[in-house]
This record gives structure tokens, C-alpha cells and sequence, in this order.
């Protein structure tokens, strides 16, 4: 199943049809979620960093979709990068909106440290992805900020509100994480409707899970006394 598949309409070629299909789903509801955030008028700084989060997924997955796969033939490797980097901007992002969502329960202080913490993370990963043009770091960043930052930060928050903006946000890691199983293990149901072609149709449903729980989010729920 490793196999490149392709189509060609109007004589132009186009390389792993279905894969670039989903990517480009994923891309569309990003774009979708990042104006609803955006048309809600909410301003918290939650808000924007999920807003961010969305707008630049939908360019990664964008790019991933045209350049990376259906296009790639007519580029060099290194175009591979602006999505990676883009992808990896967003997850950067969607950890930032996690953080500051956690000052409904964490004193200031303890989330001005995360969010220092969460730009040398960042930084560190971006040098590595730069200069090693390896994307392991990217799925590596990704993982980090999904499973770990993510996860560990809304699930503190749920354990200790029970609020349902963090049990959506919990749902949406829990697809992210299955759709990284698909693709860490190669997991293909079809030769056309490969693993890459799961995870992201798993992304997409991560996706609007965390758009569920973005625009469930109250800022103004403070921890008691």
C-alpha cells in the first residue's frame, strides 16, 4: 500500500487523490471554526489563541494537502517546511489556548511560567525540525502538545470544575490520538483510502471536537474562594 496513486484531470496530474481530499477537509472546517471564534466577539485571550490555532491548521493542512501530497511532484522537498512549520505554529497555539484557559483554577504566575515554557518548547522543536528537515520533531511537537500540555492541562481542569468545554477539548485529543496510531503503525484499510487518508479524517472530527469545546469555554469561572 505504499503505492502513490494518481488521477489526471484537464491533463494535469494529481498524486494520492483521496489523501489530499481529506486534508483539504480538515483545512475547511479550520477555516470554518477559526470565523465562528472569530464572528462570536468573544475577546479573552483563550479565544484568539484557538482562533490562531484553527486559521493556522487550516493553512498547514492546506498545504499538506496541494504541495506535500498532490502536488510534490512539481516542488522540491524543501517546500515540505511552510506546512510543517505552520502545523507545528498551530499546536504551539492550541497549548497556549490550554494555558490560558487554566487561569480559571491556576494563580497568574503559574501561567505566565507555562507560557514561557511553552515558547522554548516551540523554539526548541523548530530549530530541530529546521536544521534536521527530519519530520518525526514535527509529529514529535505534536504529540508533546497534544497528549502532554494539552491533555494534562484540560483534564486538571475537568477533574477539578467537571466543565464541558474541557470534557470536548478532552474528546478532541483522545481522535488526535487514535489518529496518530493510524499513522504511526500504518494502519491502511485500503490502498486508496490509506492511513494518511484516516488520520485525517480522524483530525477533522478531533477538529470540531475542539471547536466544541472552544466555544464552550467560560473565562469567568473562577475557582472558589
Amino acid at each position: 500500500m505504499n503505492e502513490i496513486n494518481s488521477v489526471v484531470f484537464w491533463g494535469i496530474r494529481i498524486d494520492e487523490p483521496v489523501v489530499t481530499v481529506t486534508d483539504l477537509l480538515v483545512s475547511v472546517l479550520c477555516f470554518i471554526y477559526a470565523w465562528k471564534i472569530d464572528q462570536s466577539g468573544k475577546k479573552e485571550k483563550t479565544f484568539l489563541y484557538f482562533k490562531i490555532y484553527f486559521f493556522s491548521m487550516g493553512v498547514a493542512t492546506m498545504l499538506g494537502g496541494l504541495i506535500g501530497h498532490a502536488f510534490l511532484y512539481a516542488f522540491s522537498f524543501y517546500w515540505k517546511l511552510p506546512g510543517w512549520i505552520t502545523s507545528m505554529i498551530s499546536i504551539m497555539f492550541v497549548e497556549r489556548a490550554a494555558i490560558e484557559h487554566t487561569r480559571i483554577w491556576l494563580k497568574d504566575s503559574v501561567v505566565k511560567i507555562l507560557g514561557v515554557i511553552n515558547i522554548l518548547e516551540f523554539l526548541t522543536f523548530l530549530t530541530l525540525t529546521i536544521t534536521s528537515l527530519d519530520f518525526f520533531y514535527v509529529e514529535f511537537h505534536s504529540g508533546y502538545g497534544l497528549m502532554f500540555v494539552v491533555l494534562s492541562l484540560e483534564g486538571f481542569l475537568f477533574l477539578k470544575t467537571k466543565n464541558s468545554a474541557s470534557k470536548h477539548l478532552l474528546a478532541g485529543v483522545g481522535f488526535a490520538a487514535i489518529a496518530a496510531l493510524f499513522f504511526m503503525f500504518k494502519i491502511s484499510p485500503h490502498q486508496w483510502f490509506n492511513y494518511l487518508s484516516v488520520s485525517h479524517v480522524l483530525m477533522a472530527v478531533a477538529a470540531t471536537f475542539f471547536y466544541q469545546g472552544a466555544k464552550r469555554i467560560d473565562m469567568a469561572l473562577k475557582k472558589n474562594g
